[in-house]
């Protein structure tokens, strides 16, 4: 005799509870640890913040899994712009990332944003998602931190 499993429910949520997402995001890193080994992630920030008050004004947001950095967030107020702080966020999350052992480092932006400056900061084109939003492209750029060699293993 076979037991079945009862097939699962489907529910839409227009407004989910974050205690959901942190159930799938549990089962799918168990899931993706079994085949693929221990991601290593750790989280990363390098924050901009006010002098005067110490309020964070821009920055970057990340994390570091499989060798790679993964930008999520890199924000740079616009008055700011001038001052090569994003190159020197970037820089200083690509030392963490290197000193973490990642050998590459990746993110996305949209058409409108920052192609040009991740461009000079050495990232390529890696995917386009066409009209997203509409009218523009959402682009996927990477760039490597080091090379690959036999021995590493981040």
């Amino acid at each position: 005799m076979t037991s079945r499993q009862a097939t699962p429910v489907i529910v839409s949520q227009q407004d989910p509870d974050p205690a959901e997402r942190e159930a799938i995001l549990q089962e799918l890193k168990q899931y993706n640890e079994s085949k693929a080994g221990p991601s290593g992630v750790m989280p990363l920030a390098v924050i901009l913040r006010d002098p005067k008050d110490g309020r964070t004004v821009g920055g970057l947001w990340g994390r570091t899994a499989y060798g790679w950095l993964y930008v999520e967030l890199l924000f740079v107020p616009e008055s700011l712009r001038e001052h090569r702080l994003g190159t020197k966020l970037l820089r200083e999350a690509e030392a963490i990332a290197l000193a973490r052992g990642c050998h590459g480092a990746w993110l996305d932006t949209y058409g409108f944003q920052a192609k040009g400056f991740y461009e000079k900061q050495g990232y390529e084109p890696f995917g386009v998602l066409s009209d997203y939003p509409r009218g523009t492209d959402r682009l996927f750029m990477r760039k490597r931190l080091a090379p690959l060699t036999p021995s590493r293993t981040a």
